[in-house]
């Protein structure tokens, strides 16, 4: 599971809902009736976060309040229901917030299994068409957007390499069964999990001199040697020049 970044006892991210099925993936979609779990999960406990919700009817109620059962980290749904539909996220004593997760519960008999969270730019993501009574193994159309992908002929499709243009509301629909309700996919550039950490900037080494070669040094001390005398000689005799001229001047006035 992912989990908020925590730095003396202050957390910079807050925890990520973990949606869970028994036997079955992570999916925003449900059948009314299934067994389903939430949780606000970090590395070590989830002391100080409250799952609430938003629905059609209820704003901003807490687990075990009003729907499902507290069990520690975990809001229990034995036997979700339509009317749970809504919005879910994990919030802390200090008022930050998870990511939102947008539930739906179907009364139909088909529904559309996704990725609940954010899908890494790049990965592969399979989308499954699942019927209530029968196999979820027949043939199937998947849609994007309202417009034909394509027509799988197992009941799921994978979406290969993913990337920006792949984001939109998906659906599914199988002859004789209906069509699932739509989930909205949302593609990102970087893993969930780098908010874990704070970011971290890596500057490039500075660009070290070459060091002298001895040649070099030698040419350098040998000018030194042959200038600096012929330098010192010169200002000696500006010197004395301009002291016997001043001598001379002198005696002139005298």
């Amino acid at each position: 599971a992912c989990a908020g970044h925590k730095t003396q006892n202050h957390f910079l991210f807050p925890p990520l809902i973990i949606i869970t099925q028994p036997n079955l993936p992570s999916s925003s979609q449900f059948f009314e009736g299934d067994f389903v779990s939430l949780s606000c999960e970090e590395d070590d406990s989830s002391t100080g976060w409250t799952l609430r919700r938003n629905t059609s009817r209820e704003q901003r109620t807490q687990c075990g309040d009003g729907f499902g059962t507290s069990a520690g980290p975990s809001c229990i749904f034995k036997h979700i229901v339509t009317l749970d539909s809504g919005v879910y996220w994990c919030e802390s004593r200090e008022g930050a917030i998870s990511n939102m997760v947008n539930l739906t519960v179907s009364g139909k008999l088909m529904i559309l299994q996704s990725p609940v969270l954010p899908v890494i730019e790049g990965d592969d993501v399979t989308l499954l068409c699942q019927t209530k009574t029968t196999p979820s193994n027949l043939p199937a159309a998947f849609y994007k957007d309202g417009s034909l992908i394509r027509k799988q002929p197992t009941g799921h499709m994978t979406i290969q390499h993913v990337s920006r243009s792949d984001e939109g509301l998906y659906k599914c629909d199988i002859s004789g069964h209906g069509e699932s309700p739509s989930s909205w996919i949302t593609v990102t550039g970087e893993e969930l999990h780098s908010a874990e950490k704070p970011a971290t900037t890596i500057l490039p080494p500075h660009k070290a001199l070459p060091p002298a070669s001895p040649h070099l040094v030698f040419r350098v001390v040998l000018h030194l040697l042959v200038f600096c005398p012929y330098f010192i000689s010169t200002l000696l005799m500006v010197s004395l020049y301009r002291s016997r001229d001043k001598g001379n001047t002198l005696t002139l006035l005298t």
